[in-house]
């Protein structure tokens, strides 16, 4: 090799030695640059954690209660009725709830020998029924019409469960084939068999019917046979009200809960308008109430009623509150002590929790960010809970009562559904 050529290749070897070094130098310089960038992401990340909190909260609607489960002891308006003859037994005429009116009969008391009197009218009944059989030149469309409401009765009661109504059911088909009998026997020519029968069945009914005693309701209203012996004792009345501490209604000795025995001697009307419950409280919602005060009931059947307070009785540390309901009385006259839950108040409307809720010169704010904007918006706390209250915008009639401008009110901010509010804002690092 001449060299020349030896000088050329010698230059061609620094040549790319020194073309290696600086691609690792390069390569350094980009490794320090990523670490460098990486840090300095990491550094900016820490401020922002710093400078504001990264725990949003998306606003839904949502209810606030203040409630608490209480005793109650249920009062009515309500009737005992109750004849003579109680030790003989009754049959009701009008069922469990049913209304009635002023002087109609509700029940009626057997009569001594009633049930061998229904045994021989009974015995009649299938005789006439055989002799009736027998009769001719009966009036065809009369007899028929009868005949097809009995089949009728006799069809329905198959499928009847309830006692009272099928009690109702074959006093109905009774009727039906006296009065049948009653047409036959006054066609039939005087001295006949089927005369006969029929004239002593209707001396056994007499004697059945003048010997029961029937007893009528004495007001309008609704029956029922759970008669406790407390209808004289928790009554709706001022007197009434001023003696019911809580040693006086621990002293009845009731237990929540329990249905009342139906009475087989007596019944009693119950005005179904209205009623009250007679509880005691000692917190602090209770410890500020005022006879007047509007607050709801929620029924142990799940159902919620308005009610009014309209008695406070003080007990020492506790209130007796006299809560007035006008629905769902119907589901209450089973019971004389129930286990029911008082709702205070309740609010429904945007869902925040109290955490992301700032105040300033007593006006409410929350931070919202709308991605990744945030604005400082008014808001109006319609209540507060212990964890979350309630909020919503103001309306343009409120802005100008609180004093803002025109131009303000033009330019307010709203919240609204499914905005995102920062957890622990701080107000001053935020755009208004």
């Amino acid at each position: 090799m001449k060299q020349h050529e030896k000088e050329i290749l010698e230059e061609k070897q620094i040549e790319e030695k020194s073309t290696k070094k600086k691609m690792k130098f390069n390569k350094k310089m980009i490794i320090y640059i990523a670490i460098f960038l990486v840090v300095i992401y990491v550094i900016y990340t820490i401020y922002l954690l710093i400078k504001q909190p990264t725990d949003i909260f998306t606003l839904e609607e949502g209810t606030l209660y203040s409630e608490e489960t209480d005793i109650g002891y249920v009062i009515r308006d309500e009737v005992v009725i109750q004849g003579e003859n109680y030790k003989n037994g009754m049959e009701k005429i009008k069922s469990e709830g049913e209304k009635v009116a002023v002087n109609e009969a509700v029940f009626r008391y057997y009569t001594k020998n009633e049930d061998s009197l229904k045994e021989k009218i009974a015995q009649l009944d299938v005789k006439i029924q055989e002799a009736m059989a027998n009769e001719t030149g009966l009036p065809a469309s009369d007899m028929k019409s009868l005949e097809t409401q009995i089949d009728q009765k006799l069809l329905e009661i198959s499928s009847i469960n309830d006692t009272t109504k099928l009690e109702e059911y074959k006093k109905e088909i009774n009727e039906l084939i006296t009065k049948k009998a009653n047409i036959a026997g006054e066609l039939s020519p005087q001295g006949s068999y089927l005369k006969e029968l029929i004239e002593e069945r209707k001396n056994y009914e007499d004697e059945l019917n003048s010997g029961a005693e029937y007893v009528n309701s004495s007001k309008s209203g609704v029956v029922s046979y759970k008669v406790d012996g407390l209808e004289d004792v928790l009554k709706p009345t001022e007197e009434c009200f001023s003696t019911l501490t809580k040693e006086y209604l621990e002293k009845l000795d009731l237990k929540t809960g329990k249905i009342v025995p139906t009475s087989e001697e007596s019944g009693k009307i119950i005005d179904n308008t209205y009623c009250y419950i007679a509880t005691i409280s000692n917190t602090e919602e209770a410890a500020n109430a005022e006879v007047g005060d509007k607050i709801r009931v929620r029924l142990p059947s799940g159902s919620e009623v308005s009610a009014e307070i309209t008695y406070i009785l003080q007990n020492d540390e506790d209130r007796v509150l006299i809560l007035k309901i006008e629905k769902g009385v119907e589901e209450l006259i089973s019971y004389r002590k129930i286990s029911f839950d008082l709702i205070w108040w309740s609010e429904t409307g945007l869902k925040v929790p109290n955490q992301a809720i700032v105040k300033e010169n007593d006006l409410a704010y929350v931070v919202r960010n709308r991605a990744g904007y945030l604005n400082k918006l008014l808001v109006k706390v319609k209540r507060e809970g212990e964890k979350y209250s309630i909020v919503e915008p103001y309306d343009t009639e409120e802005l100008k009562e609180l004093g803002f401008s025109n131009e303000e009110i033009i330019s307010y901010k709203k919240i609204s559904l499914y905005d995102e509010v920062i957890i622990n804002p701080d107000l001053t690092k935020v755009e208004e």
